[in-house]
């Protein structure tokens, strides 16, 4: 009898530290939502410095910006972390940050490497889309020309955003879409800014109406080397508008 007994002190004594361990996994369970608070202050900000509502150069006040979003500094650093990986921002020596100015060189490469991998996209997505994918796209292709009509610029942006992200979806390549993907939050700050500039909204229009139409025909080449183009063009007008912005005394 006297086995049985120490085997079941044994158990008993091992209880409690179950307990405990269980205890331990539900706190750190409830850590995971004040872990999200840095990826919320991290999308809101990627938006205001995308649409350009804080503009290249500008200081990063973490006091300001940790009320504003109503989090502590903690959580804000760590999304200006997210957004120094993204190029979004510059983290600097003494602890500040900035929203990472417009360089011609740098956008050079960007929308290089940008329109090699939409010419690619529309490529495969010709051939690769399907007669529910077309009603989608031309549904997309109705809505930015109304928001052109009606002067919407913002939310022409988000549709042209949409249109450029469906297309590359549409190719059905996971590593194409993870390449796009990691540059998309520096070449759509730049998009921005270049529909801002003059007669450039109306030229992406009508570009836009050409690449629809060489999908639809299943034109795989033409599909490509018209969206790589529409994307390099987006590069030159940015240039050309930080070229003028500098000569300006």
């Amino acid at each position: 009898m006297k086995p049985v007994v120490t085997k079941t002190k044994l158990r008993s004594n091992k209880e409690p530290g179950r307990s405990r361990s269980a205890m331990t996994m539900q706190r750190r369970a409830l850590l995971v939502p004040r872990t999200g608070l840095h990826e919320q202050a991290a999308r809101k900000l990627r938006l205001l410095i995308v649409r350009g509502d804080l503009a290249p150069g500008e200081q990063l006040l973490e006091v300001g910006l940790s009320e504003a979003l109503g989090i502590s500094r903690t959580p804000l650093r760590e999304a200006l972390k997210q957004l120094a990986a993204e190029g979004l921002v510059e983290l600097q020596l003494n602890c500040s940050a900035v929203v990472a100015p417009l360089r011609r060189d740098e956008l050079a490469e960007l929308f290089e490497a940008v329109s090699g991998i939409e010419r690619c996209a529309a490529e495969l997505a010709a051939i690769r889309m399907t007669a529910s994918d077309f009603e989608r796209l031309e549904a997309l292709q109705m809505r930015i020309e109304r928001h052109h009509r009606r002067g919407e610029l913002r939310d022409y942006f988000e549709t042209n955003h949409q249109i450029h992200s469906t297309i590359v979806g549409f190719a059905c390549n996971s590593v194409l879409k993870a390449s796009h993907d990691a540059l998309l939050a520096r070449v759509e700050r730049a998009r921005f800014f270049a529909l801002s500039a003059d007669g450039r909204w109306e030229e992406s229009v009508r570009e836009h109406r050409q690449i629809l139409a060489a999908l639809k025909a299943r034109d795989a080449e033409r599909a490509g080397q018209l969206l790589a183009r529409h994307v390099r063009r987006t590069g030159e007008i940015v240039a050309d508008a930080l070229t003028q912005k500098e000569a300006t005394p």
